[in-house]
């Protein structure tokens, strides 16, 4: 057999995606040269890697186990990379991190520093929603995850980052007093909801029932991007972190509703599983935000 490096990372990024399309996104590469790639490295097995059913494509059994031997393959070299640094001095290695979608406001500032002290370490950074968060989480995929909502039956460290907090907002059409409103007013206005499972959706969710409000009618959007582009638009209002609209506060765009039990406050905390090895690389990260996130969070953060 003659497979090289760059087909198993291929084949490795196919067997997470499960669509060409998105390896070859992930990748950088064309749609071609990825087939290419796949196509070559199952001619070197008589058994099929994958199969196409539909549009879906399917990992085969053999593929997936073929697929565990290439991530330990692809484990080994990059270890032997990280070894090379870590001779010359240098820390080195790879820090995952899962972060919900309202946490790549957060996430970035807690980083950069890090990352320029220390140029031999690679970041993998996962945006993605809260039910995927913690799943990769839960099956170790990932060094950290970033949430500010803990979730629950799971053994978890953390850091507490900063506090969130949460205003009811709309555009220059929902004009109310400036002094605090009752919350019954919610009740005559079109609320915009994050999808199910969404960390703001729960803090949302919760002050809604507590107060037994009964809402006109719900809009429901996949993520904090869209929910701030449609109450823009004027199609409702909707409780949001203070964190993603700042600009938008500051141009007018969006203008804070003063509610009576508001604003709603939770806490980004950097998390990972408690019974977890961690490597050098995680090590010195959390050692890193523990001296430093008073300072980045009073630099960087001093108008929340």
């Amino acid at each position: 057999m003659h497979y090289t490096l760059h087909q198993l990372i291929i084949f490795l990024k196919i067997t997470e995606t499960k669509s060409i399309t998105k390896a070859s996104e992930a990748l950088h590469l064309t749609q071609p040269a990825v087939s290419i790639q796949l196509k070559k490295f199952q001619d070197q097995f008589d058994i099929p890697l994958t199969e196409v059913i539909g549009r879906q494509l399917y990992v085969t059994d053999f593929g997936k186990e073929i697929a565990l031997a290439a991530q330990k393959i692809v484990y080994e070299i990059q270890a032997i990379n990280y070894k090379t640094s870590s001779f010359k001095g240098q820390l080195s290695g790879r820090l995952k991190i899962s972060v919900v979608s309202t946490g790549k406001y957060v996430i970035p500032y807690f980083i950069t520093d890090f990352l320029k002290e220390n140029s031999a370490v690679e970041l993998e950074l996962d945006v993605t929603n809260k039910l995927k968060v913690i799943e990769s989480l839960q099956y170790n995929e990932v060094d950290f995850s970033l949430v500010s909502i803990l979730p629950e039956n799971m053994d978890i460290e953390k850091i507490d980052l900063m506090e969130n907090r949460l205003y009811f907002v709309g555009n220059k059409e929902y004009i109310f007093s400036e002094k605090m409103n009752d919350k019954s007013i919610i009740e005559n206005i079109p609320i915009i909801y994050r999808e199910k499972g969404s960390g703001t959706r729960q803090v949302m969710e919760r002050f809604l029932e507590s107060n037994k409000l009964q809402l006109v009618k719900k809009m429901e959007l996949t993520s904090n991007e869209a929910v701030k582009q449609a109450v823009i638009a004027g199609l409702g209002c909707s409780i949001m972190p203070l964190i993603g609209i700042k600009n938008e506060l500051n141009n007018g765009d969006l203008h804070i509703i003063p509610i009576k039990g508001l604003p709603l406050k939770s806490t980004w905390s950097l998390i990972w599983l408690k019974q977890k090895n961690p490597s050098p690389v995680a090590k010195a990260f959390t050692e890193y935000l523990l001296s430093n996130k008073t300072k980045i969070m009073k630099e960087k953060f001093s108008w929340i």
